[in-house]
């Protein structure tokens, strides 16, 4: 009896301590993933303001905004590897067997498209997460933008949804970042259109699509 307390006492604090870690490691994730879009959404608006002006140094600011989302991105990228190897996943008290002790831990999700679930985990979520969002906000440019002209109301014959690449990481499947991104990019259109944030919000310079929206369209489980 005593020898299986100390051992139940040791598994204990073990999953304790993995836990924590965990929890702090998911906390700089988030934190690199919200520096990363707020870097490419700042590359983005100077995208736009350089192609208004034509100036070089509205050109300028955008390659320097252009360089300071790839700095996020590697930091990003380095933060969804610790979390990926903290202890809260895959970490070596758990693959030691004890996971087996009535511990369950995740490391996958399942995400829903064309009426089939594909699997992927944490960093393939948030490059989905990125592509509704991205393709929202091309979208609602593009609306904007025909509205104004007067070009139709149709994102059809749009080149940057047929493409359906912005912002694409070979991390995921292309056809599967492609329809995400088309999907924000459908909803950002009508907005745009439409003058109206039916789908998304205005922060600063920039669109976003609710998240409440996003959740329905990637149907995220475990």
């Amino acid at each position: 009896m005593k020898i299986f307390s100390l051992k139940s006492a040791v598994i204990a604090s073990a999953i304790g301590i993995f836990g924590i870690v965990g929890s702090a490691s998911a906390q700089v994730y988030n934190s690199q993933y919200r520096e990363w879009q707020r870097a490419q959404q700042r590359a983005q608006q100077e995208m736009y303001d350089y192609q208004r002006s034509g100036s070089r140094s509205d050109y300028r600011q955008w390659q320097e905004a252009q360089r300071r989302a790839q700095i996020e991105y590697q930091q990003y990228q380095q933060s969804v590897n610790g979390y990926n190897n903290s202890g809260y996943y895959n970490n070596g008290y758990y693959n030691n067997g004890y996971g087996n002790n009535g511990v369950t831990v995740v490391n996958g999700y399942r995400v829903y498209r064309n009426g089939s679930y594909y699997e992927t985990n944490q960093r393939g979520v948030a490059l989905l997460r990125q592509a509704v969002n991205s393709g929202y906000q091309q979208g609602y440019r593009q609306g904007q933008s025909d509205r104004r002209y007067g070009r139709g109301g149709s994102y059809y014959g749009n080149n940057i949804y047929n493409d359906g690449s912005y912002g694409y990481q070979s991390y995921v499947d292309r056809s599967q970042y492609q329809y995400y991104f088309q999907q924000g990019f459908q909803r950002g259109y009508e907005d745009g259109y439409n003058s109206r944030n039916q789908y998304g919000y205005r922060s600063g310079n920039s669109y976003n699509i609710l998240g409440s929206i996003l959740n329905g369209i990637l149907q995220l489980s475990r």
